[in-house]
Parts: structure tokens; sequence; C-alpha cells
């Protein structure tokens, strides 16, 4: 008979000799992910949007923005639930049997509780993030004009606090034969 996943803990990996239980590899991974794909629910229906985010380790907090009125908004001031899941693929593994191909990944996942940042100054400092995650070779007001009132005003910026997370992991030797990178990753 099957376990009762839904009666288990949230963050718990079913895959044990997968999971990680390094906090530090966790925020890691979550410093370096370029993409986390935010879900929320609304009347019992889950949705999904990939975003550009930011870990921030001095509020243990996840920042992300969205427009300022959209489904996110309207999911997250019903219901401050969300989930944020970050992936990255390792190599292709491939077998002599079709169900033992694998691949090599990393994952996180947050979970928590997302507020709309409406004091202009968390809103700002979020967004700030989000830039110098992204483009950290630039400086406001050095190469570009800082975030002004305005902008504040046509974005949402929500703060996750992080309640818990997890983590998973599938690396194999260096030598595993046949292993490849998936050639179709890269440019747009």
């Amino acid at each position: 008979m099957p376990n009762d996943y839904a009666a288990r803990p949230r963050a718990e990996v079913k895959r044990q000799d997968r999971a990680v239980q390094d906090d530090a590899w966790i925020a890691n991974l979550l410093g370096r992910a370029p993409i986390g794909y935010l879900a929320t629910a609304h009347d019992g229906q889950p949705f999904i949007n990939s975003n550009l985010f930011v870990y921030d380790p001095t509020r243990s907090a996840i920042y992300v923005h969205t427009a300022r009125y959209g489904r996110t908004r309207a999911n997250v001031d019903a219901n401050e639930r969300v989930c944020l899941s970050v992936s990255e693929m390792g190599r292709l593994l491939p077998a002599k049997e079709a169900l033992e191909f694998s691949v090599e990944y990393s994952g996180a996942t947050v979970f928590g509780a997302a507020r709309v940042m409406d004091d202009p100054e968390e809103a700002s400092y979020g967004l700030q993030l989000l830039l110098d995650k992204y483009f950290p070779h630039l400086r406001p007001g050095e190469h570009y004009r800082p975030i002004l009132a305005e902008e504040l005003a046509r974005t949402s910026v929500y703060r996750i606090d992080i309640e818990e997370w997890s983590g998973k992991r599938k690396a194999v030797a260096e030598d595993f034969p046949g292993a490849f990178r998936y050639p179709y990753a890269g440019d747009m």
C-alpha cells in the first residue's frame, strides 16, 4: 500500500538519498538560479509563473515583482501561501534500458507567505536587490537612474518570508559512460 504522502511534512524529500540537508547548499542554489517558478492558488486552482527572483539571506526572504495588477497579485491578495521552485539541469545519463535513462539535477523548493510590499522603502530595497542580481556590473546613479516613486506605483513587489525549504540533488561520477549536456540549451 502506498504511503500517505499528503500527511507527510511539506518540505520532506521522498528520495532521501537525493535530499540535501545543507542550508548553505540550498542558499547557494537560490543565490545563483536565474529563474524561479512561483506557485500560488486561488479557490483551489493552482497557478505557476516563471519569475526573476532574488534570495535575501539577511531577511530569510525571496523578492519577486510583477505588474501592479494581474493573476499573481490577485492570488496573493486572496491567499498568501506560496511555493517557489528553482532547478538546474546537469548531464543527461543514457542507459541500456529505457527506464534507466536519467539526468543530473539540483533543485530547491521554498515554502512561505508572500506579501505585497506597500512600504516604498522596502519595495525599492527588493527591486534594487533584483537589479543587483541580474545586472551586477551596473550601479544606480552611475549607469542608470535610481528607482522612482512613479515606477513603484506601476509594479507589485513581493517579499516571500521563508518558512521552510528543501533541496534535492542527483549527481553521478564524472566518468559516467555516455553522459552529455543537453544540446538545445542556450540562446533564445
